[in-house]
C-alpha cells in the first residue's frame, strides 16, 4: 500500500457466516468477532442456536443448505475442511480432505449466485502447505507457484474454488495459515503432552522449519481481512520469526521449564507410523510474513518465546 494512501475500512456490525465454526480455529474466531461487535452465524450439519450464535444447516455433499443463512449476510468465512492430521492419507482419506474444502466452496459459490446474495467479501482458509512439503533455504512468499505434491495440490484447488467468488466480483481473501499455537486443541497441545513426564519429542533431525502463528494473531488477520477492503488475494498468516523445529522444541522446553532432554525420534519411525502424512511433520520451509506486515497488520506475538509464554503462562 502506498504510504499516503488512506486505509479504507468497512463499517462495523456486519453479519458474518462461518463454515467450520465449531472447529478449533472457528471457535476462537467466533468469540473474537463477537467481542469485536459482529453478528456471527455458523453453517453446520446440525441447526440450532448456541448463545449469541445462530446455526443454520447445510450438507455440501447432498447439496443442501438453509437459504435463510444468507438473509442479511455480509461476509462468509470458509473454514470447513477435514483435519489433515487426524488419519493416515489413504486414497479415500485424500479424497475427503480435498472434497471437504473444494466441493464445499464450489457449492457455497453456487448458492450465493443462485440466491443473488450481495456479499461484501468471501474469506477462505488456506495453508502454507501450498508451497509444498520440503525443507529448503528459500523463503516462500505469495507470488511463488503452488507445489505439485499432495498438500500443494490440495491448497491450489482450495484457492481456485475460493477464486470463483473473485470471478463473480466479490472481494476474496485467502489466508495461508501456518502452525496455529493454542494450548488446548492445537498441534502445540500435542507437542506439549510428553512434558508431563519431563521430556519433549523432536521429529527427526529438527532441521525443518515450522511457520507458526499465535491464535490471537490469526484471528486478528481475519478481522483485518473483514474490515480492510484493500485486503485481496492470498496472504501468509505466519509470524515474522522463522524457526526450525529443533529450536521450536528447545524454546518450548525452556518455557515449560523442562530441564530434561528433548528426545529426537528418527524419521524412519515416524514414516512407518504415519506414512505420507509424515511429510507434514518432517519437512518445512521458511514462509514470509512481509505482505501482511506491509498491509498494516501489527503482530501481537512476533517471537515464539513471547507467544508460548502467553499461551502456557
Amino acid at each position: 500500500m502506498p504510504e499516503n494512501q488512506p486505509n479504507i475500512c468497512m463499517e462495523k456490525n456486519l453479519s458474518v457466516v462461518i463454515t467450520g465454526g465449531s472447529g478449533f480455529i472457528g471457535k476462537h474466531l467466533t468469540s473474537f468477532l463477537l467481542d469485536a461487535g459482529y453478528k456471527v452465524s455458523h453453517l453446520s450439519r446440525n441447526s440450532n442456536t448456541s448463545g449469541k450464535v445462530r446455526v443454520f444447516s447445510w450438507d455440501p455433499a447432498k447439496r443442501e443448505i438453509d437459504s435463510k443463512v444468507f438473509e442479511g449476510t455480509d461476509i462468509i468465512i470458509h473454514l470447513a475442511g477435514t483435519n489433515i492430521g487426524e488419519k493416515r492419507w489413504t486414497g479415500k482419506r485424500k479424497e475427503e480432505i480435498i472434497e471437504s474444502r473444494v466441493d464445499s466452496a464450489i457449492f457455497l459459490h453456487n448458492a450465493v449466485v443462485e440466491n443473488r446474495i450481495p456479499l461484501k467479501a468471501f474469506i477462505s482458509a488456506s495453508a502454507t502447505g501450498i508451497y509444498g512439503s520440503l525443507t529448503s533455504s528459500k523463503i516462500f512468499n505469495e507470488n511463488d507457484p503452488p507445489a505439485t505434491d499432495f498438500l500443494g495440490s490440495v491448497c491450489r484447488q482450495w484457492e481456485e474454488a475460493a477464486d470463483l467468488f473473485n470471478n463473480s466480483g466479490i472481494r476474496t481473501v485467502k489466508i495461508r495459515t501456518g502452525v496455529v499455537l493454542e494450548k488446548n486443541d492445537s498441534a502445540l497441545a500435542k507437542l506439549m503432552m510428553p512434558g508431563k513426564f519431563g521430556f519433549l519429542i523432536q521429529a527427526g533431525r529438527g532441521l525443518q522449519y515450522m511457520p507458526w502463528i499465535h491464535i490471537n494473531d490469526l484471528c486478528g488477520i481475519y478481522l483485518k481481512a473483514i474490515e480492510d477492503i484493500q485486503i485481496k488475494g492470498a496472504y501468509n498468516a505466519v509470524a515474522p520469526q522463522q524457526i526450525t523445529h529443533s529450536d521450536f522444541m528447545k524454546t518450548l522446553a525452556r518455557v515449560m521449564k523442562i530441564w530434561k532432554v528433548v528426545i529426537p525420534i528418527p524419521a524412519f519411525i515416524i514414516r512407518t507410523v504415519l506414512g505420507e502424512m509424515s511429510d507434514v511433520i518432517l519437512k518445512g520451509s521458511r514462509v514470509s510474513s512481509e505482505k501482511i506486515l506491509n498491509s498494516g497488520y501489527t503482530f501481537l506475538y512476533v517471537t515464539l518465546e513471547k507467544a508460548l509464554c502467553n499461551i502456557i503462562g
